[in-house]
């Protein structure tokens, strides 16, 4: 197993989970997944988060894309896995798993449906950081979940020694400010961001890193922008932080509905020969006109 440093740093992709169709891997697809973006320098992975459409995937499949990744990474880079789900003993239950696959963490998020108080989020947090054996990060995505973890209940769960840290896929720097202000004494907690366009900033200000979805299709360029942010570099983030942004107003922004980005950079992986660009229902995959439109926006940032 790979040692998870404290805390946790860089670039950790949340790697999409390609598929042959709603209950199968696409393992080729997947093994050249893996190797692209851990040639493009990346930190660690993550596995079954929102841009690997976890909720949409079986528990079956969930446990073979576990032993895939841990089994091919061979502890190069650590490996965290979303352990998200409606029930808490099956959370428990692929966390064990992913222990023994050599996994190096979990990541948790409220649970969707039933809206739980802070309260009940704390309690909720504490028995999985107790009832598992690995790490545990906090992942707060209201517009999935219909809560906002407080600033002040990752402040208090930061003080469970199995919780290692934090990924904010809110959108609003002004929440994460806060965060980052209660953790000011707290230097071995990781804080990420998930938003691609937000990571640079957010690096600069202090924080470790982000988990980004346009690392899967261009990894070297969001490590080379974390490496620049981290350095205070900030002519190279300029002119990084643009293309990024070109990123996620073009390959984000084909589709029509909010499926599109995780459509859009399956179809992007697709058009580069990595893999399979099928979408586990209840979404589907691009069609030839949205897909010409992948391929002409992916010639064009080759240019840049």
């Amino acid at each position: 197993m790979s040692r998870l440093s404290t805390p946790l740093k860089g670039i950790v992709p949340p790697l999409v989970t390609p598929l042959k169709n709603n209950d199968s891997l696409d393992a080729e697809g997947l093994e050249n997944l893996v190797e692209h973006v851990l040639a493009g320098g990346v930190h660690g992975l993550f596995i079954l988060g929102t841009t690997g459409e976890a909720p949409s995937l079986s528990e079956k499949l969930k446990r073979e894309l576990v032993e895939k990744v841990c089994k091919q990474v061979r502890s190069r880079v650590p490996v965290l896995v979303g352990i998200m789900n409606t029930s808490f003993t099956e959370s428990i239950k692929l966390a064990q798993y992913s222990h023994e696959c050599g996994a190096n963490g979990v990541v948790i998020a409220p649970p969707y449906y039933f809206t739980a108080s802070q309260p009940e989020l704390i309690e909720y947090f504490g028995h999985i950081a107790s009832e598992q054996p690995l790490p545990v990060y906090i992942y707060n995505m209201p517009g999935c979940t219909k809560v906002s973890i407080a600033p002040e209940t990752v402040l208090e769960m930061s003080e469970n020694p199995k919780v290692a840290g934090f990924k904010d896929s809110s959108y609003n720097m002004v929440y994460f400010h806060k965060v980052r202000r209660l953790l000011r004494n707290r230097p071995d907690f990781s804080t990420f961001v998930g938003p691609c366009e937000l990571m640079a900033e957010s690096v600069l200000l202090g924080s470790n890193g982000g988990v980004n979805g346009g690392a899967n299709m261009f990894p070297s360029l969001y490590v080379d922008l974390y490496n620049a942010a981290a350095a205070r570099d900030i002519d190279t983030v300029l002119k990084l932080q643009s293309k990024v942004v070109d990123i996620c107003s073009t390959v984000y922004c084909v589709g029509k509905y909010d499926s599109s980005t995780i459509t859009g950079i399956k179809c992007a992986l697709n058009q580069m020969g990595i893999c399979s660009d099928f979408v586990a229902r209840p979404f589907s995959g691009f069609q030839e006109q949205e897909k010409q439109a992948i391929r002409k926006i992916l010639a064009e940032l080759k240019k840049e």
